[in-house]
């Protein structure tokens, strides 16, 4: 998805709004206007078309395509259908490459490509030829129990000077109002269900920041894939110039991190994403499917950011959308993948999902026509016989009727609406609309958005902040594709309690708990909403024949769902509360059961403090760690009432060993100090006598005869608390005077020898006083 300008909006806005848009259809011209078009576009302008072979055609019984064969080998055999078809057509000669054979979406089904000739002109001349089932263009599409989350109530009404938030918080979660009618109720559907992680909710968008905290676990964990998360990048599987749109330093992969979409001017200029992408889609990029999967599953009670609509579901994030958006093909062939449905040379998807949701279309009301694989009748027909639900938003087309694929037969459509319960002014409407839900509204027109869908984003603007924990907070973030999660969420709660709904009885599960629209209370002198023209109709107040059957009421329709469960037979679960753990333990194995003997999920939160994977708990915090078992039935059991169960999680404790230090002599050298720690962390020394011994490290320096006292301590750190000081005392004393002796009796030393010089020198003396007299 990207930024598109809204005529309905403020100035101030345009820049921030999440809009529905994808280049027009091209009409059907003649070959010579094709050429010329495709003359003047450069050499990197590319006829996309989506071919289907017809079961019989000789080149497809001449070589079978399996979709368990590698990628190699499914191109092979495609490029060779390619090839023939070029020489029937008299394509050959287009080019040096002639017809090129990209993506298959089945074993008959593929995306051409060309250069020299338009796409409409090449979707004609390949439909004229005696094998072909199908050929059509290949469009670009582009995006379009209360918590203790710390954004969830808002700012009562103001909006923050600072720090994450918006004025009104997660209004459009709440239970509605006589001022905000248009909120879905959602904590009273949390009253019976805040999700299973056996539902999974895939998210076809520009891909996810993994390593938001809001989003980080709520993702299918598989060493199998890169990432360590099941999900897929589809940008470029179905064409191989496709690096400058994927911006991820390579084509389709296992990753579907969003790298970022933003488009620049020289972006436009070079060429390199295609002639659709016009100065129209410049902008920052939009984090857009982070900001759907936010809204989807954000989790909760976990203190922190918001809460998505199903917590306890599982996101699979597919990555169809890169800069200036995705085509059909990468679109359909994600739809397929998510579905688990086998798509040649991807791998398998070992988590399928049980709804798709995709806030993304096209800006103009074309028709939905085609039938089979490679089309989106045909896509969504095999979807849904999975047993899978398609929610598309409607589009921002401003009033104008819905586009591709939202209008296509089969799928759930969202119109949005206003806090107030109208139409917001940028939605688009018509009779293919199933349910509206609240969409965004700024209500002033400066200043901070009092109304948007406040979701998780990043702060980068071309690039990712690794790590990054931003919200959407007072930003003008609205739109249908906004609205589309908020549906998904609520459906994705309904398959929790009811797993057998079909994605017709969920459809019309939707339908007949929806609530009436507001006919008052909008702005001053609007109208009813009619059917839409060519002309724009920004608020108006809604109909059945223009926004679908009412406003979505969460709580009714997951009770609904819960009470239309054919299980007959009632489950309860047994979960014993666990003894309080330390986070030295590192993981914990939970044990509960059903009286079903069916197997029984797990949820934790908050994130920051424990994660649940099966039945494994992982301690990460100190804290509270609250864990919900979970038991959804069968066509035989009931679903259970959830038991949830408090952990209190503390630091383990340790114990400092320090031994006893020997009496020491001052000038020599102390062994180093060896106090440990059980914890096994280091440990670190203080003097509390520094006029006779200091300590650096383990290291003891002796400065003065005296008592030395030494103390070991260990601080801790997140798995273990501090220890319990440990202290020596030790005695430093001075080194023994040394004597040296001169051997003689009595007299003996230094003193003897002075004596004996003494009587010489007398003796001297008197001789020559004797000499003098005589």
């Amino acid at each position: 998805m990207k930024y598109l300008p809204l005529p309905s909006l403020r100035l101030s806005g345009l820049a921030t709004v999440l809009a529905l848009a994808a280049a027009s259809a091209s009409t059907a011209a003649t070959t010579a206007a094709a050429v010329a078009t495709a003359a003047t576009a450069g050499p990197q302008e590319q006829a996309r078309v989506i071919v289907r072979f017809k079961p019989a055609a000789a080149s497809v019984r001449m070589r079978a395509l399996s979709v368990r064969m590698d990628a190699a080998s499914a191109k092979d055999v495609a490029q060779g259908r390619a090839s023939a078809l070029a020489q029937r057509s008299g394509l050959a000669s287009l080019s040096t490459q002639g017809l090129r054979a990209r993506l298959s979406l089945d074993e008959r089904t593929h995306v051409i490509t060309a250069t020299g000739i338009g796409s409409a002109e090449l979707a004609r001349r390949l439909a004229a030829d005696g094998e072909v089932e199908l050929a059509v263009v290949d469009h670009l599409r582009r995006h379009t129990v209360v918590p203790n989350d710390a954004l969830y109530v808002g700012n009562g009404g103001t909006p923050p000077s600072s720090g994450n938030g918006s004025a009104n918080g997660q209004w459009y979660l709440k239970a509605p109002s006589a001022s905000v009618p248009s909120s879905i109720n959602a904590p009273a559907a949390w009253d019976i269900t805040t999700g299973s992680a056996s539902v999974v909710v895939a998210v076809l968008d520009t891909g996810v920041r993994f390593d938001h905290p809001d989003l980080a676990g709520q993702f299918i964990s598989s060493s199998a894939f890169s990432t360590g998360k099941v999900g897929y990048d589809m940008v470029g599987l179905s064409y191989a110039n496709a690096l400058a749109a994927a911006n991820d330093g390579n084509r389709n992969d296992d990753d579907p991190s969003d790298p970022g979409d933003w488009v620049s001017q020289a972006d436009v200029d070079g060429g390199a994403l295609g002639a659709e992408c016009k100065a129209d889609s410049i902008g920052n990029s939009s984090w857009h499917g982070t900001r759907v999967s936010g809204l989807i599953a954000a989790a909760s009670n976990n203190a922190q950011g918001i809460a998505g609509v199903g917590w306890g579901v599982k996101l699979l994030p597919v990555r169809v959308l890169g800069k200036c958006g995705g085509y059909d093909s990468d679109i359909m062939a994600g739809m397929l993948w998510a579905a688990g449905i086998a798509v040649p040379g991807l791998p398998s998807n070992p988590n399928p999902a049980k709804v798709l949701n995709m806030s993304l279309g096209s800006p103009s009301a074309s028709p939905c026509t085609g039938s089979g694989s490679g089309s989106y009748p045909g896509t969504i027909a095999q979807v849904q016989a999975k047993g899978v639900t398609v929610v598309v938003a409607a589009g921002n087309s401003e009033g104008l009727g819905v586009g591709v694929p939202g209008n296509c037969p089969g799928v759930i459509t969202v119109a949005a609406l206003r806090h107030v319960g109208s139409k917001v002014g940028f939605s688009s409407l018509g009779p293919e609309v199933s349910i509206a839900a609240p969409g965004g509204n700024c209500v002033n027109t400066t200043g901070a958005c009092l109304y948007p869908m406040l979701s998780s984003t990043n702060s980068g603007t071309t690039s990712p902040v690794v790590g990054d924990s931003s919200y959407t907070n007072s930003v003008a973030s609205v739109g249908t594709s906004f609205s589309a999660p908020i549906v998904s969420g609520t459906v994705a709660l309904m398959l929790s309690v009811n797993p057998t709904m079909s994605p017709t009885q969920v459809l019309s599960t939707l339908k007949s708990t929806a609530r009436p629209f507001v006919t008052t209370g909008g702005s001053a002198g609007i109208r009813q909403c009619s059917a839409p023209t060519a002309t724009v109709q920004d608020e108006c107040y809604c109909s059945t024949s223009t926004c679908g059957a009412g406003m979505l009421d969460a709580a009714a329709a997951v009770a609904a769902a819960k009470a239309s469960n054919p299980a007959a037979t009632p489950q309860s679960i047994s979960f014993a509360a666990p003894a309080m753990q330390t986070v030295v333990a590192s993981s914990l194995t939970l044990n509960a059961t059903a009286s079903s003997g069916l197997t029984v999920d797990f949820s934790a939160s908050p994130s920051t403090v424990c994660t649940v994977s099966g039945n494994s708990l992982a301690l990460w915090a100190p804290g509270t760690c609250s864990v919900a078992a979970q038991q959804i039935g069968n066509s035989t059991f009931v679903v259970a009432n959830k038991v949830v169960q408090m952990i209190e999680i503390s630091q383990g404790a340790q114990t400092i060993s320090f031994p006893a230090i020997a009496t020491q002599t001052l000038g020599t050298t102390p062994p180093a100090l060896s106090a440990t720690a059980s914890s096994g962390l280091t440990v670190s020394y203080s003097s509390t006598s520094t006029s006779v011994c200091t300590v650096s490290g383990s290291t003891l320096t002796l400065l003065a005869v005296g008592n030395c006292s030494i103390t070991a301590t260990q601080a801790g750190n997140a798995a273990y608390a501090a220890a319990s000081p440990a202290a020596q005392t030790f005695a430093v004393v001075a080194a023994a005077v040394t004597t040296t002796s001169s051997g003689g009796g009595g007299g003996g030393g230094a003193f003897g020898a002075v004596w004996v010089a003494l009587l010489g020198l007398a003796s001297f003396v008197l001789r020559r006083g004797a000499s003098r007299i005589a």
